[in-house]
């Protein structure tokens, strides 16, 4: 019998426990967004959705270039310096209401944001042996998907009625202990420099990043007006849902770890989609807490899955040189769904109404189902293709 080789090391989990501390502060902040711009600033659905995708629109001007230093200078200082940023950033939310300041600062938070996620996200890849590269990027997207998931019910927990205030305070901590916490990674010995021709936007990752951004519009929707749905309904709080939806992510995410290099990425990623576009489906067609409720746990299942197996799919397609490129490449597209998203959903929202979102967001996850078929059919090679050119590997 083979031993796989290690991969929950010391280094490795602390990767990941900086990581759902960061998270864990950005999502305090989902729910809590939305209500301050409708509440306290005024505004309305297009306001909500420029203020939630301004973060993402700040994230995504940067990745590329986060993803250049990183293969270049190491990631740990990406760790470090993104997560200082966010402190500082968000702290900062509540000094003027003002609808234009909040989205000035959370475009810093953006930039701030893209810096962590690809030095965290390359770093967990440096420290995962190639055919156990999808169980590692499963883990690390429970920090991911985890702090997103169980930071908005924090976070409502925290607001009470009216304290957006210590709201962003309580934020700005968390990610200031992510930022003290990085301090202890070390930097991962990469096996060659990335040459000087790569170029800013790695081509590698923009098929699975396409499908990504199309899967992932279900994710702003969710996140900037699931909240506001709840209030339509007239449900108290939306602690339960946000928790629900948490506490699915992490189940699936650590029992279903390797399913990406088990079924591979495509096949992987094929289940995440339908789940997602399912879960859409139920929330727009089934009014009332019984539609809620069903359309998350389906939602829940398909985003559990979604981000690992894409990430997956993307990293086969470049040489190893590039990693951090190819995450800061790809995880752009995270960025984009979340922004242009979260804009395109609020018109929607304010045109069709909150269930008319959650069909827009079907039909779009139903378009990257389309695309992943199409496109990227023939691009899903399986690990022990990879694993011979790997240098950070331990052959099994």
């Amino acid at each position: 019998m083979v031993d796989r080789p290690p991969l929950l090391t010391r280094r490795f989990v602390l990767v990941v426990a900086t990581g759902l501390l960061y998270f864990l502060a950005l999502g305090m902040l989902l729910p809590v967004t939305p209500l301050y711009v409708q509440r306290r600033l005024g505004g309305g659905d297009v306001s909500v959705g420029v203020a939630v995708g301004a973060l993402f629109v700040g994230a995504v001007l940067l990745r590329p270039y986060a993803g250049r230093v990183g293969d270049r200078i190491g990631r740990r200082l990406l760790i470090i310096g993104g997560a200082v940023v966010v402190t500082v950033s968000t702290a900062l939310y509540g000094v003027f209401e003002s609808i234009g300041w909040l989205i000035g600062m959370r475009s810093l938070t953006g930039l701030g944001e893209a810096a962590f996620f690809v030095g965290a996200a390359t770093m967990i890849t440096d420290l995962s042996p190639t055919e156990r590269r999808g169980e590692a990027l499963s883990y690390w997207s429970v920090a991911i998907y985890g702090g997103l998931g169980v930071g908005p019910a924090l976070g409502e927990a925290v607001l009470g009625d009216d304290r957006y205030v210590a709201t962003f305070i309580v934020s700005a901590g968390l990610a200031l202990l992510a930022a003290l916490l990085a301090l202890v990674t070390t930097e991962v010995e990469r096996p060659e420099p990335a040459p000087e021709g790569v170029p800013i936007v790695n081509r590698a990752a923009l098929l699975p990043g396409s499908v990504l951004f199309l899967g992932l519009c279900s994710l702003a929707a969710f996140t900037a007006f699931v909240r506001l749905y709840i209030d339509e309904l007239g449900l108290s709080g939306g602690e339960g849902i946000f928790l629900l939806y948490g506490g699915l992510v992490l189940v699936v995410r650590i029992v279903g770890a390797r399913l990406p290099d088990v079924l591979g990425a495509r096949r992987a990623g094929t289940g995440a989609l339908v789940a997602n576009c399912a879960g859409m489906v139920v929330m727009a067609s089934w009014r009332g807490v019984g539609g809620l409720v069903v359309g998350t746990v389906l939602f829940a299942a398909g985003q559990s899955l979604l981000y690992p197996s894409l990430l997956l799919l993307a990293l086969r397609l470049a040489p190893e040189s590039e990693r951090a490129s190819v995450v800061g490449t790809f995880s752009s597209f995270f960025d984009l769904s979340q922004g242009l998203g979260a804009l395109g959903l609020g018109v929607v929202a304010a045109l069709a109404g909150y269930r008319g979102t959650f069909a827009a967001a079907a039909v779009l996850a139903a378009c990257g189902l389309v695309l992943l078929h199409v496109a990227v059919a023939h691009r899903d090679r399986p690990p022990e293709a990879d694993l011979a050119h790997d240098p950070l590997a331990t052959p099994a």
